[in-house]
């Protein structure tokens, strides 16, 4: 049998103990469980930047996979921690809008309202549910105990707006490229009252610095300029609207 693939995505950063505590909590309940770190590196709090890089990489793991999720800016309060069974993977984390974009992905899914809290640690801290509930989860979850050991389902998880509308940057990597939420073909973008006309197949094609568009790895459409960042020649920011004209 493989060994069991358990992911990490937080706002933590690498600066601080945090991602080795939530480390040492998974093994410590499975020391054969495989850590792959997506990031730690989500703007801090940034729901939506969770659920968007989150989205752009789960499909890549293999059947099985439990995603530890961690952008919680309701550590401590009443918000759930969940459990989200989806495309025969798992997905750990609060309750509060970062597996939106999982829903709207995929056609079949399953979210647990966890409360079986002799999962959790023994002591459990009100500001870090990473290392306390969330991380234990995960690992109880790669030994195979079965969804329904948790909690009960629920059908009112929390949800971001959806990516469908309006069109408008979702995310804009370091390099300065703009993701747009829009997946299908154009003829023309309006941005700050630029038009973008030009479409590209790779980054590095042509020489000059014009921005042009193009389909990215995660399937939707971006605003790039060769050698350049896009977001500072726009001056634009996450949520920044976008006209469009269709084909």
């Amino acid at each position: 049998m493989s060994l069991p693939v358990i992911t990490l995505l937080t706002d933590f950063g690498t600066a601080d103990y945090y991602v080795g505590a939530v480390r040492g909590a998974i093994l410590s309940v499975n020391p054969a469980a495989v850590i792959v770190d997506i990031t730690h590196e989500i703007p801090p709090q940034d729901v939506a930047a969770g659920a968007f890089t989150l989205l752009a990489a789960y499909k890549t793991f293999p059947a099985g996979t439990i995603h530890v999720a961690v952008v919680d800016p309701g550590v401590g309060s009443t918000r759930r921690p969940i459990i989200v069974s989806a495309n025969e993977q798992f997905f750990v984390g609060p309750d509060n809008g970062l597996f939106t974009y999982i829903y709207d992905r995929e056609p079949s899914y399953r979210t647990i309202n966890v409360t079986a809290d002799h999962f959790f640690r023994r002591e459990v801290s009100t500001t870090f549910h990473g290392r306390d509930i969330f991380a234990p989860v995960g690992a109880a979850l790669s030994k195979g105990i079965a969804l329904e050991e948790f909690g009960v389902e629920i059908n009112d998880a929390v949800r971001l707006p959806s990516l469908e509308t309006p069109p408008r940057i979702i995310h804009i990597d370091r390099f300065g490229n703009c993701v747009t939420n829009i997946t299908r073909p154009v003829q023309s973008l309006v941005i700050n009252g630029r038009t973008i006309s030009e479409f590209r197949q790779f980054y590095g094609e042509g020489d000059d610095e014009s921005l042009f568009a193009i389909w990215g790895s995660a399937r939707f459409l971006e605003i790039s300029v060769n050698g350049g960042s896009a977001a500072q020649v726009l001056g634009v920011k996450v949520g920044t609207p976008i006209g469009v004209s269709a084909e």
